[in-house]
C-alpha cells in the first residue's frame, strides 16, 4: 500500500509547454491540454510556460497549479496585460521581448512538449528542434499529437528526410504521441542519436564570450 500512494519520480524537474493562445475548435484539445497537467502533475513535473490564462495554455497552467506543482509563466512586458493575455497563475517573469521569451523557457526546462497550437507555437517548436540539431541542448522534444492534429508536419518532415534536407538521425529529434501518459513515457526514455554541429560546450562558452563582450561595450560606451 505505502508503494502506491508514492508520487512516481521523473528525470525531468520542469517541462516546457508550447500551445495555443486560443482553444480550438475540438473540445479534444481542451481536454488533451488538461489531462497533459495532471500528468505532469502525477510525475512530480513542474510547468513552464508563456504565460496567461487564455486558450490551452490557461487550461494546461491550471491544471498544474490546482495539482500544487510550480507554474512559471514567462511573458514580454508588451503582453502583460490583462485584456491581452488573462490572468497568469503562479510565477510570472517578465522578459523583454519574445527572444528572450523563448530563451528563458528553455533555461528552465528539461525537456519540451508542444500541444496543438498555431504559428507562435510553430515557431517556438521548431527553434527547439534546430537548437537540438545544432548542439545547442541535448533535451527532449515531443508533440502530442492529438486527434492527429500534427500529421501533416510529421508526414512533412519525413518527406525532407526522404529529399535529403533532414538526415534520418536527426528526424529522431521529435517525438510524437497520441497521449499525454505515452509521450512522458517517450521523453523519459529518448536518448539523443544525431550529432550536433558544435558541441554543447563550445556554445556554451560562445555565448559566455559573447555576453562579456557585450558587456565589455556597454561599458565602455558610459565612460567614454
Amino acid at each position: 500500500m505505502e508503494g502506491e500512494n508514492k508520487v512516481k519520480e521523473s528525470k525531468f524537474k520542469s517541462i516546457c509547454v508550447f500551445c495555443g493562445s486560443s482553444q480550438g475548435r475540438k473540445s479534444s484539445y481542451q481536454e488533451a491540454a488538461i489531462e497533459l497537467g495532471n500528468e505532469l502533475v502525477a510525475n512530480n513535473i513542474d510547468l513552464v510556460y508563456g504565460g496567461g490564462s487564455v486558450g490551452l495554455m490557461g487550461l494546461v497552467s491550471q491544471a498544474v497549479h490546482d495539482g500544487g506543482r510550480h507554474v512559471l509563466g514567462v511573458i514580454p512586458k508588451t503582453l502583460m496585460p490583462r485584456e491581452i493575455t488573462g490572468e497568469t497563475v503562479g510565477e510570472v517573469r517578465a522578459v523583454a521581448d519574445m527572444h528572450q521569451r523563448k530563451a528563458e523557457m528553455a533555461r528552465q526546462s528539461d525537456a519540451f512538449i508542444a500541444l496543438p497550437g498555431g504559428y507562435g507555437t510553430l515557431e517556438e517548436l521548431l527553434e527547439v528542434i534546430t537548437w537540438a540539431q545544432l548542439g545547442i541542448h541535448d533535451k527532449p522534444v515531443g508533440l502530442l499529437n492529438v486527434d492527429g492534429y500534427y500529421n501533416t508536419l510529421l508526414c512533412f518532415i519525413d518527406k525532407a528526410v526522404e529529399e535529403g534536407f533532414i538526415s534520418p538521425k536527426e528526424r529522431h529529434i521529435i517525438i510524437s504521441a497520441p497521449t499525454a501518459k505515452e509521450l512522458v513515457v517517450k521523453l523519459e526514455e529518448y536518448i539523443p542519436r544525431h550529432e550536433g554541429v558544435a558541441t554543447k560546450q563550445s556554445w556554451e562558452t560562445d555565448q559566455l564570450i559573447g555576453y562579456s563582450s557585450t558587456n565589455s561595450n556597454d561599458m565602455q560606451s558610459l565612460t567614454n
